[in-house]
């Protein structure tokens, strides 16, 4: 049996009304001040396999409730931005949104995870007209949100790819390697926002 039982359609209907939303909110924002709030957009439907991999990871039934209550990243979207400012500009466009609940938020950009990753992650409590698992209607679904400026996702990738597709032989020698150039990016970072900030006040 599917792990996201008769509610596998729902997610997929959530997603696509979750990237709706942010392509939306990209055209508004580039109409209103010419120019994009964000870059990039990916989404996905965590499959069946993988979740029943981290149910099992985590000692718990493979059952609908543990898929989509005790965890939250069933439905996942990634938003790479080009600037930090714009990271916390779309946070506070996401926070004003009818339908959706912050349930949960930690700033990985302002305190970086001791091995230098750098990203905001949001998990959303949104409404949706269909049956949840808990046999509400209106349901509520967990979404988890990242946003991230290009350098963190050039990063990140690289961070996992190596972690996770690599048999490392020397993993505290590339640990380090991926703090310093952790610190470096987001030291770029900075200076990208600064000279932005510097050419608006030309204007």
């Amino acid at each position: 049996m599917n792990i996201y039982g008769k509610y596998a359609s729902t997610l997929n209907e959530l997603l696509d009304q979750m990237l709706l939303r942010f392509r939306q909110l990209n055209q508004n924002y580039e109409r209103k001040y010419h120019e994009r709030l964000y870059e990039h957009l990916r989404g996905r439907v965590k499959s069946e396999a993988s979740m029943e991999e981290k149910c099992r990871r985590k000692n718990l039934p493979l059952t609908p409730n543990s898929a989509l209550q005790i965890n939250h990243d069933s439905v996942g979207l990634r938003v790479v931005c080009n600037f930090i400012d714009d990271i916390y500009t779309c946070i506070d466009y996401i926070k004003s949104w009818d339908n959706i609940t912050v349930f949960k938020e930690k700033d990985h950009i302002t305190n970086a995870k001791p091995n230098g990753y750098r990203s905001y992650h949001m998990i959303l409590l949104v409404t949706v007209p269909n049956e949840d698992v808990n046999g509400n209607i209106p349901g509520k679904y967990f979404v988890e949100v990242q946003l991230r400026t290009i350098a963190m996702d050039t990063w990140a990738s690289l961070e996992h790819e190596m972690k996770y597709k690599h048999q490392i032989k020397h993993p505290e020698m590339i640990g380090r390697e991926l703090k310093r150039v952790a610190d470096e990016l987001a030291s770029c970072d900075i200076s990208m926002q600064t000279i932005r900030q510097l050419i608006r006040e030309e204007d």
